[in-house]
């Protein structure tokens, strides 16, 4: 039976476009059943548009704005987007650069079905801009390596949980930050594509 994957994504959605691809290509039995995103001006949501997915974008600014405190509002916000993803029936939801910390609100209502990429090492750069953060470390401090790694998410604490897969993304002679992050998105796509892969298949 055919993966059914929903997709939480707040940029451009390369990521989201390797896993459509890799779908189209046989390369993944499964199919992106729902893609959310919390910002309007999200790439992935013309992504999900071009590949006939159903898309939904919640912003969070309607729950701050009743006068709740941000803490509150972030589990209201959870609560929906919970409801919003637990309608499309998936069988894993997919963290594809969602640039937003879940709350056990949204958590506990798949648990250990929540996988999350992140452009670092277990244990390095948790958080977001960890590839500026790994550019820094390796012009002041010259560390040789960084990478990718694909978890789960099983609380609220920042990019921790059981690791499904990492790669080591060394740092190449006459390396820029714009050059390193091209590389570590390559390194991204074929990682993400490569656990789902098992995850479809019951591998891991």
């Amino acid at each position: 039976m055919t993966t059914r994957l929903a997709v939480l994504a707040s940029g451009s959605g390369t990521n989201l476009q390797a896993i459509i691809d890799a779908s189209q290509q046989a390369r993944l039995d499964a199919e992106v059943v729902l893609v959310v995103t919390d910002r309007a001006e999200a790439g992935a949501r013309e992504r999900a548009r071009r590949a006939g997915i159903a898309e939904v974008h919640l912003p969070i600014g309607p729950h701050r704005a009743g006068g709740d405190d941000p803490a509150t509002a972030r589990r209201t916000y959870d609560a929906a987007l919970a409801d919003e993803v637990a309608a499309a029936a998936p069988d894993w939801i997919v963290l594809a650069g969602w640039m937003r910390l879940l709350t056990s609100a949204f958590l506990d209502r798949f648990p250990g079905r929540v996988v999350n990429l992140h452009p670092a090492l277990p244990g390095q750069f948790p958080g977001p801009h960890a590839i500026d953060h790994a550019w820094a470390a390796h012009t002041t401090t010259g560390l040789d390596h960084t990478g990718v790694m694909v978890h789960l998410v099983p609380d609220e604490r920042v990019d921790e949980g059981p690791v499904l897969a990492s790669r080591v993304v060394r740092f190449a002679p006459g390396e820029t930050r714009e050059s390193l992050e091209v590389r570590i998105h390559e390194v991204e796509h074929e990682l993400l594509v490569a656990v789902l892969a098992d995850l479809s298949a019951g591998v891991v």
